[in-house]
């Protein structure tokens, strides 16, 4: 193995023990008000974004672009070629950016009646926060947490540096038809309809990851898997072609129209269909998703304790990284609430 492998394994542990851990966490769980929460995270690897916010959506924000910031120093010491793994788990930003700028187009574009388009493309929480909530989505569940997301009226872009893939692009366009244009001829490829776009960046960020590593299959099938769930369970909608297919290769495609959770376990793989293991009703399916990310983590502490520096290494601490930015927000917004705890955190106990 390269020296410039061990290099970056060596860091990429030291990165993973300053995290927050489940123990801390739950201390600013229980604590009174925001505020307070933020204050004790002032000694540790978030304390540079979270000191100079106010509201949970920035605080939120904050650690999301910690995570970030970590995944932009581990590819600073990778080696040559060895940053696509990075790339790959930092387009979950990209992402966010693009269902950012597609809000951000839409509340500008003139609307046929004169007035302005105003619609959200259901891109506005991600999966860390919708864990927190209690609701579903599922794109920072698997490896960032990862969410944060765009609050509303809060259109900030993340910095993605020199680990974006099209965003210099994307970004220079100025309507929705241009947006989608783009997105078409970009690696994102064709954006599906309005309403799954989302998804559709969600799914392509799966695959594209899971291509740079095979660890991360389970992951990605078990996020599909969440998706299919919401919407078959929560929505009632039908895919569209785009989305189907670029489900097929991590959950078939015997699974739209499934009327119940049982229905759909019976129709995905087995193996996908233990994500959906407890859930008997849709308004469970977040405990699906906080089951995943505890997955995720104990997944990521074995690859860091692989024999050998390597790839593996790295894509373990920036799951571990990502998972504990879930619970740091999970725990900042039961102390906004004054709630004293948090059912999130104690679901992955």
């Amino acid at each position: 193995m390269r020296a410039d492998w061990v290099a970056a394994s060596v860091r990429a542990r030291s990165m993973a023990a300053r995290r927050v851990g489940a123990g801390t966490c739950r201390e600013i769980a229980a604590a009174p008000g925001l505020q307070t929460a933020l204050d004790r995270l002032a000694d540790t690897g978030y304390s540079a974004e979270v000191g100079s916010v106010s509201t949970l959506p920035e605080a939120h924000m904050a650690t999301r672009r910690t995570v970030l910031w970590q995944l932009r120093v581990l590819a600073g010491w990778l080696p040559a070629g060895g940053a696509r793994l990075v790339r790959a788990a930092a387009a979950a930003f990209e992402a966010d950016n693009i269902l950012a700028l597609d809000l951000q187009l839409r509340r500008e574009q003139p609307a046929p009646d004169g007035g302005t388009g105003g619609g959200d493309t259901g891109g506005g929480d991600t999966a860390g926060d919708a864990a927190a909530d209690g609701n579903t989505a599922n794109r920072n569940t698997v490896i960032r947490n990862t969410g944060g997301g765009h609050a509303p009226g809060d259109l900030r872009f993340f910095d993605l540096g020199g680990l974006a893939t099209a965003w210099p692009r994307i970004r220079t366009a100025t309507t929705v038809q241009g947006l989608r244009s783009t997105l078409a001829s970009s690696p994102w490829g064709d954006p599906g309809t309005e309403a799954e776009l989302s998804d559709v960046l969600t799914v392509v960020w799966l695959r594209r990851l899971t291509a740079e590593a095979a660890a991360v299959r389970p992951w990605a099938a078990s996020a599909g898997a969440l998706i299919c769930a919401r919407l078959t369970l929560v929505h009632r909608s039908a895919p569209a072609d785009r989305l189907l297919t670029l489900l097929r290769p991590l959950v078939g495609t015997g699974w739209p129209g499934a009327e119940n959770p049982e229905a759909l376990r019976a129709v995905l793989p087995p193996g996908t269909a233990k994500a959906l293991d407890g859930v008997q009703l849709s308004t469970d399916l977040w405990r699906a998703e906080a089951a995943l990310a505890a997955r995720v983590e104990a997944d990521g502490f074995s690859l860091l304790r692989a024999g050998l520096p390597g790839p593996d290494v790295i894509l373990g601490a920036m799951a571990v990284l990502a998972v504990d930015a879930w619970r740091v927000r999970a725990a900042l917004a039961a102390a906004a609430v004054g709630a004293g705890n948090s059912e999130v955190l104690d679901a992955v106990a």
